[in-house]
C-alpha cells in the first residue's frame, strides 16, 4: 500500500529525484530501487534555522504497487451558444472563471472586457512605461486577464473557507500552468507565462458557444423596475438579458461612479495603502535565509512582515521575490505603483507594498462624496503624486533611512521601476498621519528584519490600489445585489476577493447562483 510521509530534508535532496529517493529508502528501510515512483504533494520552505530545511509531503509507491500518472484534464464543456445569455463586464479571474462555470452549467457567458486583449495590452504598457502615456481602458489594471496577469499572477490565499482553492489550481494546469502550482505553499504561475493561460481560456470560452467582446467599456446599466436588463457600451450598443455578473476589478472608478449616480446601493470600504519598498534581492535573501549566498537550490527569498503601530496594522502587501515595480496609473494624472516578478523570478531586485490599514473616518475631508470617499481619498494621493513628480510616470522616491529622517535624499540610484523617479520627501505625498505611522513602522520593522532599515532601499509613492475602495453591497445567500434583481456584484471590485483565487472563486460562485435561480 502506497505510504504518505512528512519530512524535513535539505535544499540539494528537495531538489534532487536520486538523493530524495536515497533518503526515502533509509527511512523506509528498503533499497532505492525498491521505490517505484515518489510524487510531491506539498512543499515549503523553513526558513527559522541557519541550516535551511525545506518540509515535504509525500506518497511512495513501491514496486508491485497500483500507481498511474494522472493527467488533470478540463470538465466536459458543451456547446452553450443558443442557451440562456449572462452577462460577465470583466474578463479579470472572477470574469473568465464566471464564464467557464456558465458553460459548465449550460449558460452562454457574454464577456465584456472594456481593454484590449492580452497580447494587445503589451504595446499600452510600452506607453506607460517608456512614453508615460496612460490608456485609460488598456494597461496593468485593465484589459484581458485582469491586474493579476501583467502583475505577477500570485496564487498564494487565505479564503480557503470561501471555497475549493483546488478546482481553480487545477483548472488553471488544466490550462497550461505548471504542475508546481498544486505543491508549493505560495504559488506563483509568472507575468511571463500568464499570458498564453489567459488566451487558451478565452478560446475556450469561444469555442463552447461564449463570447467575448474586447474594446467594450459599459456605460450604463439598464434597469426597470430594479431589474437588470441589459447594458449599454461605450460605442452605442445595447446588450440585452436579465443576468448580469459585475466582476469589473477595484480600479473601475467609473463604474463605481455609474451605481452611485444612478444610486443603486454601494458603499465606502476600507482599504490599505502606503509605499512600495525595493531592496536587493541578495540582502533579502542575506536576512532571510542568513546566509552569505544563497546557493542554487533555494529560491529567491520572499518576506511577510505585520506590525501595529499607533494602533494601526502596517504590513507587507504583495511581496515579489526577484522582481520589478511597475506603473499602474489608470487615467492620466495621477501615479500609482505596483509589482511583479516572472516565473524564475530572478531578477536583482525584490520589492514588496508596505501599507497601513486605513479606517472610513480617515475619508472625513471627502465626506461630501458620499460612497465615493475612499475612492476620492485614493484619488488624492495618486494626483499629489503625480504633481510631485513633475507631472509624469516617474514616481516619487525616497531612501528609506532618509523617511524615518524627514530628509530629502540626495540622490535616488536606479530602481526597476522604469519610468523612473523623483527624489521628494513623502511626507508631502500621504496625511501627516501616515506618513508618521510609515515612518515609525519601518523602524519596527527593522528591529524584526535586521539590515531591512537601510538607505539603500528606496520607497517608490504610492501603494494605493491594494483594494477596492468600494463595496457593492450583495446578499450572502443568493449573491444577488440587496435592490437591484439579476445584478451579480462579484470579485475584488465589488469587495468581495483579494487575489486571482479568491477572485476566481467569487466568479464561479455568482455564475452557480444564477444557474441555481434560473432552474
Amino acid at each position: 500500500m502506497p505510504r504518505e510521509l512528512l519530512l524535513q530534508v535539505t535544499p540539494e535532496i528537495a531538489a534532487n529525484e536520486l538523493l530524495l529517493k536515497d533518503h526515502l529508502s533509509k527511512q523506509l528501510k528498503v533499497s532505492p530501487q525498491e521505490i517505484q515512483h515518489v510524487s510531491i504533494l506539498k512543499r515549503s520552505i523553513d526558513a527559522r534555522q541557519k541550516a535551511i530545511k525545506i518540509n515535504l509531503k509525500v506518497i511512495i509507491y513501491l514496486k508491485g504497487e497500483s500507481f498511474q500518472e494522472t493527467k488533470i484534464e478540463l470538465p466536459e464543456y458543451k456547446d452553450v451558444s443558443k442557451a440562456q445569455e449572462v452577462i460577465v463586464v470583466g474578463a479579470g479571474p472572477a470574469g473568465l472563471f464566471a464564464a467557464l462555470q456558465l458553460i459548465e452549467l449550460g449558460l452562454k457567458p457574454i464577456v465584456l472586457e472594456r481593454g484590449k486583449d492580452v497580447r494587445g495590452r503589451r504595446r499600452d504598457l510600452k506607453a506607460i512605461n517608456v512614453d508615460h502615456l496612460v490608456n485609460e481602458d488598456s494597461n496593468y489594471c485593465f484589459g484581458e486577464g485582469g491586474a493579476g496577469t501583467y502583475s505577477d499572477g500570485k496564487l498564494y490565499t487565505r479564503s480557503k473557507k470561501r471555497g475549493d482553492v483546488t478546482r481553480i489550481l487545477e483548472l488553471l494546469v488544466a490550462f497550461g500552468a505548471s504542475e508546481d502550482i498544486l505543491v508549493e505553499a505560495h504559488p506563483h504561475i509568472g507575468t511571463n507565462k500568464l499570458p498564453k493561460i489567459i488566451e487558451d481560456i478565452r478560446n475556450k470560452i469561444i469555442e463552447f458557444g461564449g463570447q467575448v467582446l474586447f474594446d467594450t467599456r459599459v456605460t450604463d446599466i439598464l434597469v426597470k423596475n430594479n431589474e437588470v436588463e441589459g447594458v449599454v457600451t461605450q460605442k452605442g450598443d445595447t446588450i440585452q438579458a436579465n443576468k448580469l455578473i459585475l466582476a469589473t476589478g477595484h480600479s473601475a472608478r467609473d463604474i463605481f461612479e455609474l451605481l452611485d449616480k444612478k444610486k443603486i446601493f454601494i458603499e465606502a470600504k476600507p482599504f490599505a495603502l502606503g509605499v512600495r519598498a525595493e531592496h536587493s534581492q541578495e540582502l533579502i535573501d542575506s536576512i532571510q535565509y542568513s546566509c552569505d549566498y544563497r546557493g542554487e537550490h533555494l529560491p529567491p527569498a520572499p518576506y511577510s512582515i505585520v506590525k501595529q503601530v499607533n494602533g494601526r496594522g502596517m504590513y507587507s502587501f504583495c511581496m515579489c521575490p526577484g522582481g520589478v515595480i511597475a506603473p499602474c496609473a489608470t487615467n492620466p494624472g495621477e501615479v500609482v505603483t505596483n509589482g511583479w516578478s516572472p516565473s524564475k523570478r530572478d531578477q536583482a531586485t525584490a520589492n514588496s507594498g508596505i501599507v497601513i490599514e486605513l479606517k472610513l473616518e480617515d475619508f472625513k475631508p471627502f465626506e461630501k462624496f458620499g460612497a465615493l470617499a475612499g475612492m476620492e481619498f485614493q484619488k488624492s494621493i495618486e494626483q499629489k503624486a503625480w504633481h510631485l513628480a513633475g507631472q509624469t510616470q516617474k514616481v516619487p522616491a525616497q531612501r528609506m533611512i532618509d523617511f524615518t529622517q524627514n530628509k530629502v535624499s540626495a540622490d535616488i540610484p536606479k530602481t526597476s521601476y522604469v519610468p523612473g523617479t523623483t527624489s521628494v520627501e513623502m511626507g508631502q505625498v500621504f496625511p501627516g498621519f501616515l506618513s508618521q505611522i510609515l515612518r515609525e513602522g519601518f523602524k519596527e520593522f527593522g528591529k524584526s528584519m535586521r539590515g531591512y532599515l537601510t538607505n539603500e532601499a528606496i520607497l517608490h509613492a504610492p501603494e494605493s490600489r491594494t483594494s477596492s475602495p468600494v463595496r457593492i453591497p450583495r446578499d450572502p445567500l443568493t449573491y444577488e445585489h440587496l435592490q437591484i434583481k439579476g445584478l451579480y456584484p462579484c470579485g475584488e471590485g465589488a469587495g468581495y476577493a483579494g487575489g486571482i483565487i479568491s477572485a476566481a472563486i467569487d466568479g464561479e460562485k455568482c455564475a452557480l447562483m444564477i444557474a441555481e435561480t434560473l432552474k
